[in-house]
C-alpha cells in the first residue's frame, strides 16, 4: 500500500489552515484538514488517511475517527466519480424523498451506501441540507438538485454519464 502523504503544497495549505487558530488548539483545523485529505486522497478518507491527518495535528486517531465518523460529508469508503446525497429528513420526506432514493436504487441497481459496478455514482441519504422549500432534493457534488421527480432523476444521471464519456 502506498504510503499517505500530502504534497508540499497541500502541507503548506495543512500549515495555513492550523495556523488561524490559537497555539495549542490545532485540533480547531480538524474538518478544514479532513476536507484537504478527502480531496487530495480520491474522494474519501482510509484509516491510513485518518492516522495521516491525526499525526499532523498530533491528535489521538480516535478523536480523528470520531469527527470522521459523525459527519456524513466525509466518506469512510471509496465512492463514485457523482455522489447523490438524498435528503432524508421531515420535509424532504413528506415530498417524496422516499420515492426519489427507491427510484434512485432501481435506476442505478444499487442500495443506499453502494456504487455503481462502473465507478460513476454512489447513493447516500444524509439529513437536512437546508433547502426543505425545494424538496424532494438532493446535494450533487458542490450543488443542490431540487424538486426532484424521476424524470429529473434520469436527466442527471444522463448529465452525469456525458461529462464521464467527455473526459
Amino acid at each position: 500500500m502506498a504510503v499517505v502523504q500530502f504534497s508540499e503544497e497541500k502541507l503548506n495549505k495543512v500549515k495555513e489552515i492550523v495556523a488561524r487558530y490559537p497555539q495549542g488548539k490545532q485540533k480547531s483545523a480538524l474538518i478544514p484538514v479532513l476536507h484537504l485529505a478527502q480531496e487530495a486522497f480520491g474522494g474519501w478518507l482510509s484509516a491510513e488517511t485518518m492516522d495521516y491527518v491525526a499525526s499532523l495535528l498530533q491528535l489521538e486517531p480516535i478523536e480523528v475517527y470520531e469527527v470522521a465518523t459523525f459527519y456524513s460529508m466525509f466518506n469512510l469508503k471509496p465512492v463514485g466519480t457523482y455522489m447523490f446525497e438524498v435528503c432524508q429528513t421531515g420535509p424532504c420526506m413528506v415530498s417524496g424523498s422516499d420515492q426519489i432514493i427507491e427510484y434512485i436504487k432501481s435506476k442505478l441497481g444499487i442500495g443506499v451506501g453502494e456504487t455503481t459496478p462502473d465507478g460513476l455514482f454512489t447513493l447516500k441519504t444524509v439529513e437536512c441540507l437546508g433547502a426543505c422549500g425545494y424538496a424532494p432534493m438532493m446535494q450533487l457534488g458542490k450543488h443542490y438538485r431540487e424538486h426532484l421527480t424521476p424524470a429529473k432523476v434520469d436527466e442527471i444521471i444522463a448529465e452525469c454519464r456525458a461529462k464521464a464519456n467527455a473526459n
